[in-house]
């Protein structure tokens, strides 16, 4: 099992990334730009007062309230994970949503009014961050983990007769 040590360095460095790329965005991106980087990826940018899929637009102030609770039960949930796998999944969506809430919190004149930062887009899925990211590999890892975990409680056990 990785330490809190750890896990809270991962969360860490998730939010700084995060923060970074988006700054650069901003200032890369400005005006409209776009950068194509391979077929259909490219650097657009995007601004989200919703959650996923721009769903909830204008539910900005409730969404990070809600996030910021979301992560403390989380956190907790970290704490008591039994393995290595789940422990990153909780990390890995604690970083990418407290990545956003920082927007929310600092990317604009009022308090929990800023949009959230996104910039890497597909052109045939919504556009999105580093933050997503991190939260869509955590979800990831957290199902796959737990799903690890309950077959190997119902596992039967081999009986080792000499």
């Amino acid at each position: 099992m990785p330490s809190m040590r750890r896990l809270a360095l991962l969360c860490a460095l998730l939010i700084i990334f995060d923060q970074v790329t988006k700054s650069w965005a901003l200032s890369a991106l400005d005006g409209g730009r776009t950068i194509d980087i391979i077929w259909t990826l490219r650097f657009a940018l995007g601004f989200n007062s919703g959650m996923a899929f721009s769903q909830g637009e204008g539910l900005g102030v409730v969404i990070g309230l809600v996030a910021v609770v979301v992560v403390a039960v989380m956190w907790r949930s970290m704490m008591k994970a039994t393995s290595s796998m789940t422990a990153y999944g909780f990390s890995f969506i604690i970083g990418g949503a407290l990545g956003n809430v920082v927007d929310r919190l600092f990317r604009q004149d009022k308090w929990m009014r800023g949009h959230v930062v996104d910039f890497i887009d597909l052109q045939w899925w919504p556009v999105f961050n580093v933050a997503d990211s991190a939260i869509f590999i955590g979800a990831s890892l957290l199902v796959l983990g737990l799903y690890l975990e309950y077959r190997a409680e119902k596992a039967p056990e081999v009986n080792h007769e000499s």
